[in-house]
This record gives C-alpha cells, sequence and structure tokens, in this order.
C-alpha cells in the first residue's frame, strides 16, 4: 500500500529542498504543488510563468484530488503543496488517510525572500494564516496535531531532522539519502522552475542557516508581524525542541 504524505509550506521556504530530500529516496516519488494551476485560474493572479503552469497542469480540484489519491508511483507518495493553493473553505476529506506534515519559517524571513522575487507581498502570497487554518483542519480531522518542522531547524541539523520527521509520519529512515542529493534539475520539478529554484538546482544537500535577513520596515515588518501568532501556534507543535 502506497505511503501518501502531504507536507504544506509556504513560498520562500526550503519546500523543494525538502521534495529533493524525499525524492532522493529510493522507495519515494514526488509531485510538486499539484494545485497551483487550480489556484492560478480561480484567482486570476499573474504570477511569474502563469501560461505555462495553466498548461501543465489541470485546472480542475476533483481532477487532481483523484491523482493524488488513486496513483501510486511508489511505495512513498510526497506530496508538496503550497497552503495558499488551498482556498479556505476547502474540504480535506480526500486526505483523511494521508500523513501529513507543516513545513514553517519564520515570517519575517519569508517577507524578505518573497520580496527578493517579487514587487510586493500580501497575507495571502505568503499563506501563513491559511497555513495555520489548515493544521486545525488536519487536526480536527485526523485527531491528533500533525508534525510541525520548521526550516531552521533542519538547515542547523538535517539527518537528526530528517530522521525525526520519518519517525513521526512512521516510514523508514533514509539517514544518507534525505541529507544529499545530485544536483541539477529533476523531471519532477514544476514548469515554474526556472524562475524559483535556482539555488536548489545546484544544491547537494541542505545548506547552513544563512546570515540574518535585512531588518524590515513599514509594511513588510508589519505583514510579519500580523502573521507572528500563526506561525508561534504551529511551532509550538514542532518536532525536535
Amino acid at each position: 500500500m502506497t505511503v501518501r504524505i502531504a507536507m504544506w509550506s509556504g513560498p520562500r521556504n526550503i519546500s523543494t529542498a525538502m521534495m529533493r530530500a524525499w525524492e532522493n529516496r529510493p522507495d519515494c516519488a514526488v509531485i510538486d504543488e499539484p494545485f497551483y494551476a487550480c489556484y492560478l485560474a480561480e484567482t486570476g493572479l499573474p504570477h511569474p510563468c502563469r501560461e505555462a503552469v495553466l498548461a501543465a497542469q489541470s485546472h480542475q480540484r476533483a481532477g487532481v484530488i483523484a491523482s493524488l489519491t488513486t496513483d501510486a508511483p511508489a511505495a512513498v507518495f510526497y506530496q508538496k503543496h503550497m497552503a495558499h493553493h488551498m482556498p479556505s473553505g476547502s474540504a480535506l476529506d480526500w486526505s483523511r488517510h494521508f500523513r501529513h506534515a507543516f513545513l514553517i519559517r519564520d515570517p519575517a524571513a519569508v517577507v524578505a525572500s518573497y520580496l527578493k522575487k517579487m514587487p510586493s507581498v500580501t497575507a495571502d502570497d505568503i499563506g501563513i494564516e491559511r497555513q495555520f487554518e489548515l493544521f486545525q483542519t488536519v487536526t480536527a480531522l485526523q485527531g491528533c496535531p500533525p508534525p510541525v518542522v520548521d526550516s531552521v531547524d533542519v538547515l542547523r541539523d538535517p539527518r537528526r531532522l530528517m530522521g525525526l520527521l520519518c519517525d513521526a509520519l512512521d516510514v523508514p529512515r533514509c539517514d544518507v539519502e534525505m541529507t544529499r542529493w545530485p544536483a541539477g534539475p529533476r523531471p519532477s520539478d514544476g514548469v515554474w522552475a526556472d524562475h524559483w529554484y535556482g539555488a536548489v538546482r545546484q544544491s547537494t544537500g541542505f545548506a547552513p542557516p544563512g546570515a540574518a535577513a535585512p531588518a524590515l520596515v513599514g509594511g513588510p515588518l508589519a505583514l510579519a508581524n500580523a502573521m507572528r501568532p500563526f506561525y508561534e501556534a504551529m511551532a509550538a507543535h514542532r518536532i525536535g525542541q
């Protein structure tokens, strides 16, 4: 039976490096942001690579859900999801028997990183509040909080945190495979990779934590502060504390 893992993240996290780690397991296949085209079609947002994404993926949520719940490409099927791609009010009953996990990052770091790629940022763009709502939904659906990993913890001690994550998801550990991987693109990368994945395509593993991001001011600072309670509520459940 295929183990289906749904990892819920936001943008400008280590979500693609995390996908690399899982894809490097010999027993695992991955899928990259399968609801992205649905999100773009529904919102009309002018994201980079918009037309390419719309051409590459289904715009119908029912069809995407069918593939996520019925396809069995490997013993472990790792699904990289962006929280903001799942609109408020969406039922997650289809994932009741999945093993969910949440990847979080300090909101100030997310906002600063997002602004390096995009001219502006809103709460909806980074999805931290929506991620917390999904965390609550999954907790209610499965009767217990799902595992949470903070990106800075992973970067500080990849082998320990990836091992703990595997334990929390009840899959075998693959310590070496999940902390090192070959550089370069993957067929599994979304068509948006040329815009967003430059650093991870050059990577061969989780990089150490970088220097502190420049201090935020004005609207970006207010946004990061507004998102902090949602981040901290999830961080209270992070593994490896």
